[in-house]
């Protein structure tokens, strides 16, 4: 399951970032494995979204969240 999938409220966990590209500034922000991930907001049209990654809001875009590999806790 990626990120882009995830429901308004839910919490997962981060396993893996996929793109190579992207993947260095989501690890400067603190998009890590290992971190756990809320869902916070979603844009009226559906893109950004909002979520809460450790302390802090992050809005990404849908098509750079499906690139986030996560579990669902």
């Amino acid at each position: 399951m990626n990120l882009s999938e995830l429901h308004l409220g839910e919490h997962a966990c981060i396993t893996h970032v996929k793109d190579g590209d992207l993947m260095l500034k989501l690890f400067e922000m603190g998009v890590l494995p290992g971190e756990n991930v809320i869902l916070e907001n979603i844009a009226p049209f559906g893109d950004p979204i909002a979520v809460m990654v450790g302390e802090y809001k992050l809005c990404l875009r849908v098509r750079d969240a499906a690139n986030i590999e996560i579990e669902l806790i």
